[in-house]
């Protein structure tokens, strides 16, 4: 026997599932043999007796699991943290441990009483005495990581579990001698599974399948080179036997009905080798605050699940709730990510939905300095189509010329400091670029709840469609609406830009569209050399793809019309000639040159030809496309994957999206490129430019008239 290694242990006296806290317990209400866990607990008892010393803590009535002394805290020398536990169940067990630990003379540490820690169920010490592994995600919060380094004076390294399953870290994670590891990877997430990667070899490693994890091969009890468990398949037992270890087998299943087995019924109260003291945790926390509507809108909802689902943990420091009907509301959210990469990760996320980091915390935004033309700095910000705003001088900046996948570039001009985005290839050496999230938020107007309704004015009459896809049976309901909305834009003097396919042209929409721009619906349109092709050979020869658009049916020969539309254009030099020499007569870019709505043909490798007006450098294109899009106020995108996502990611919030496909799933990745403003209309696309051609004929009074009377 070992009599420097020590346990703590409790009878069975009073041991039942009373209750349901874990998956575990679910369905075993008062199911287990009360005969049966006693013989099971002795033969567990009598196992680590024969190597190790045993202590015994009295058991309690009203306490069933205080058998599960794993969770009386967590102790290293003469240390112990007391577990703090998430459910009110088992908070009974704290004072009875808290004496226990107090008689034997330890020094206790107690953590806040709103802050859980479940103790070595879900604190597990490296057996060589390196560090601390620290499990989060059921039980026990990150925020207590930094007291545990702080207490013990020990390195922690902080593992987030994933599967409700194995609700504590000594379920699914078992540090052995020498260095080895017996673990359960898919209770991880990445980052813990990186983390565990770097710091154990991969030879140390003793990955699981989930049959022996579920009968909680894990929760294992390790003394020296043996290791018991409850039970162990023989591919198990095999490799355990192959590295050097003892495997010792008896059968706990009383107990995993609670949800415990070996490991959970022992807490080991000394250990063989002294730890390496360094007080360290890579815990970050942070104070972010949030306004607006906060529960109408379900922003603090998604705010906290971003912060979980990302591996953080948040405490709410603070809470207003709006007093009145159109008041907003206010948060104060401390935000702990376990390490400087998560936080980052979950900080960017947050500044997306317009979380503030608290001013007083950064006066300047972190910079650094481009070395290599094209090439950001590690670690910079990347940009949403949200308006931000930037720390300079400890004062807020507004970055121009936002757009989404650029970074920031921040620089002293004679008429005070500027901030703008660029696009990666646009930076040059000496720019001094925005790293990390410090100093960063997004701008974001708080919406009045009547607005979300549908029932606002001005300018939230078009919130009706806020980030939806219309199906068909609400396609009228929303073309008069957009037609509404056109009406509005053009009396206005306002830019509506179309983004248009090819299919336009094949469904019948191209007159329909030409209508728009000679009415002036339109101020600019952007496409592809195909679009440009099939309308100049349905002007020229009434065939798009060689299909008589009429009739519907095929031409002989119909399918070199194209090639021939190509011809024609290239002969006369450009589509502004061929207006110009009266071989091009009608059509959406015959109307384009004639009412000087200027257009970009952004080229591909698939083109033919490829008309003269087509741009096939691409990055001229992009910036062709970027220059047209500026200042729009609606977006119609005309059944256009591509093209429409590549202008979607160049326009700032604030501008309305209209996305229409025939392609549900083309309409719902538009629709989600992250502009509030943005809806899609499930139909087919000439369809959908009749039906709005007709309800434009309908709205005979312009805007501003309606508007003074």
């Amino acid at each position: 026997m070992n009599s420097a290694i020590r346990f703590l242990m409790c009878p069975p006296d009073h041991y039942d599932v009373d209750y349901v806290i874990n998956p575990w317990m679910e369905g075993n209400i008062h199911k287990s043999s009360r005969d049966r866990a006693v013989e099971q607990w002795h033969g567990l008892y009598h196992l680590i007796k024969d190597r190790a010393a045993v202590d015994l803590v009295k058991p309690q009535v009203g306490v069933p699991d205080m058998v599960f002394t794993a969770n009386a805290g967590l102790v290293l020398e003469d240390k112990v943290v007391l577990s703090r536990f998430y459910h009110k169940e088992r908070q009974g067990e704290e004072p009875f441990f808290k004496a226990w630990f107090e008689e034997q003379g330890y020094t206790v540490y107690e953590l806040p009483k709103d802050l859980p820690f479940e103790g070595a169920g879900d604190a597990l010490l490296d057996r060589e005495g390196r560090w601390l592994w620290a499990g989060y995600g059921f039980r026990s919060e990150l925020d207590s990581h930094p007291f545990l380094a702080k207490w013990l004076d020990i390195e922690v390294l902080s593992l987030r579990l994933m599967d409700e399953r194995f609700y504590h870290l000594d379920t699914c994670f078992c540090p052995l001698t020498d260095g080895y590891l017996l673990y359960y990877p898919p209770a991880f997430d990445a980052y813990s599974n990186r983390l565990i990667e770097m710091r154990v070899p991969a030879h140390k490693r003793i990955a699981i399948e989930e049959a022996d994890a579920v009968n909680f091969a894990c929760n294992a009890v390790n003394i020296d080179r043996v290791v018991i468990m409850n039970k162990a398949s023989d591919g198990l037992r095999q490799r355990m036997q192959d590295l050097g270890f003892v495997l010792l087998e008896t059968p706990l299943t009383e107990f995993m009905k609670a949800g415990g087995a070996a490991k959970c019924l022992t807490l080991r109260v000394t250990e063989p080798l002294e730890p390496l003291h360094q007080a360290i945790a890579a815990v970050e926390s942070r104070v972010i605050q949030l306004e607006g509507h906060l529960l109408d809108s379900g922003l603090i909802n998604n705010a906290l699940d971003l912060i979980v689902e990302s591996g953080g943990s948040f405490q709410v420091l603070n809470f207003r709730l709006g007093e009145q009907r159109q008041s907003t509301s206010a948060a104060e959210v401390k935000v702990s990510a376990p390490s400087h990469d998560v936080m980052e990760s979950i900080m960017s996320g947050l500044i997306d939905m317009g979380a503030v980091p608290q001013p007083q915390e950064v006066c300047d935004n972190p910079l650094e300095t481009v070395t290599q033309d094209g090439v950001a700095p590690d670690d910079f910000y990347v940009t949403t189509i949200y308006p931000t705003e930037v720390r300079v001088n400890c004062e807020w900046v507004r970055v121009q010329n936002q757009r989404m996948d650029g970074a920031i570039v921040v620089s002293q001009t004679p008429e005070g400091p500027r901030a703008e985005c660029k696009l990666l290839r646009d930076l040059r050496v000496g720019d001094r670029v925005v790293v990390g999230v410090e100093g960063i938020r997004t701008v974001r107007k708080p919406d009045a709840r009547d607005s979300r309704n549908g029932s606002g004015s001005g300018d939230k009459e078009f919130s009706f469609m806020g980030s939806g896809v219309s199906s068909e049976r609400r396609v009228e309901l929303v073309v008069e609406q957009i037609a509404w909305d056109l009406r509005r834009i053009r009396d206005q003097g306002g830019k509506v830009v179309v983004v248009a396919g090819p299919v336009v042209i094949h469904t019948g929409g191209g007159e329909h569209l030409a209508r728009l721009i000679r009415e002036g619906y339109v101020q600019a349109l952007l496409g592809g050399n195909a679009i440009a092709v099939h309308d100049i050979e349905q002007a020229m020869m009434g065939t798009s793809l060689g299909m008589d658009m009429k009739r519907g049916v095929s031409v002989r020969g119909g399918h070199r019309h194209h090639l021939k539309a190509i011809n024609t254009i290239r002969r006369c030099g450009s589509i502004a000639n061929a207006v110009e020499q009266g071989v091009l007569t009608s059509g959406i870019f015959y109307e384009c040159i004639k009412h000087q709505v200027p257009f970009s043909l952004a080229g591909s490798i698939r083109d033919d030809g490829p008309l003269p007006d087509t741009q096939m450098d691409l990055l001229k294109a992009q910036a062709e496309y970027a220059e047209l899009i500026r200042g729009a106020d609606l977006i119609l995108m005309l059944s256009s994957m591509l093209h429409s996502i590549g202008a979607g990611n160049m326009t700032p919030a604030g501008v309305k999206m209209v996305c229409v496909d025939i392609n549900p799933a083309v309409v719902t990745k538009l629709s989600d490129r992250g502009s509030v403003e943005s809806v899609g209309v499930v139909t087919d696309v000439g369809l959908f430019l009749s039906l709005l051609n007709q309800q434009l004929s309908k709205l005979t009074s312009p805007y501003r008239i309606a508007q003074m009377v």
